[in-house]
């Protein structure tokens, strides 16, 4: 059963958030959606140009409502981070809402055979910069009274399977790294820390993954936005800690 959320318009008005992989599939459909219901919305991704084609999407239909930052998580510093973090705290009071969504995909090869540049690559932006971007905003998110992190993940970095090599791994450390931060975080800060795995969805990641599938057997991105809507909103300010499935979504 479809996950449906009735959301009060314009219920993100006066909310910040900022979206990783924003210039298309679930970042995309993330961005658009949460500008519709009133938030700010700063995009983050590696193409500027496609960054730019989203802005102008939403600044026709929501003026004033977006930001764009490209940013390469694959080259990135902490310096790189912490630039972006001085930047928002010059224009926001603070940051209500990070949702990591960027992620390389890589080779579907056995781990005895997995090119070491690639894995490094991976590790880099599926991991280290989500670890770096994290730290840097954190700051920001403590100031929000009602903040929300959340880790897109993948149901192969929660049971293991084959093939699935430097993705799947790095979807293990972003469980690892929501379950440390929730424990950190859940009595000295207002921030809610889950992690939710969309399941298969009409991307282009999808596409490179299971390149014989119909794409039309697959729900799109905009399919999902109840569940993102919902994650963001007060009703959900108990959900804690939680690896949670987009596919099988009730509101507790």
């Amino acid at each position: 059963m479809t996950f449906t959320y009735d959301a009060e318009k314009n219920f993100l008005d006066k909310k910040t958030l900022l979206i990783t992989g924003a210039s298309d599939g679930i970042g995309k459909a993330c961005a658009k959606t949460y500008a519709s219901y009133g938030a700010t919305v700063i995009l983050l991704g590696r193409n500027q140009q496609k960054l730019e084609a989203v802005f102008d999407e939403i600044e026709e239909l929501h003026p004033g409502k977006v930001i764009i930052h490209p940013l390469d998580f694959k080259t990135a510093s902490m310096a790189d981070f912490k630039t972006l973090a001085e930047s928002l705290n010059d224009q926001f009071e603070c940051l209500d809402g990070l949702i990591h969504n960027a992620a390389l995909l890589g080779p579907r090869t056995p781990i005895e055979f997995y090119p070491e540049a690639d894995w490094s690559d991976l590790m880099q932006v599926n991991v280290n910069a989500v670890f770096q971007l994290t730290q840097s905003l954190l700051p920001a998110l403590r100031k929000s009274e009602d903040a929300r992190l959340l880790f897109i993940s993948s149901s192969v970095g929660r049971i293991g399977r084959a093939f699935w090599g430097a993705y799947a791994v790095s979807k293990f450390a972003l469980e690892g790294l929501m379950q440390t931060l929730a424990e950190e975080l859940e009595n000295t800060t207002s921030i809610r820390v889950n992690s939710l795995n969309p399941g298969g969805t009409r991307t282009n990641m999808r596409r490179d993954a299971y390149p014989a599938e119909d794409p039309q057997t697959q729900p799109t991105a905009e399919s999902l936005m109840p569940v993102y809507l919902y994650l963001m909103s007060e009703e959900a300010k108990h959900i804690h800690g939680q690896a949670l499935n987009a596919r099988d979504f009730k509101a507790v």
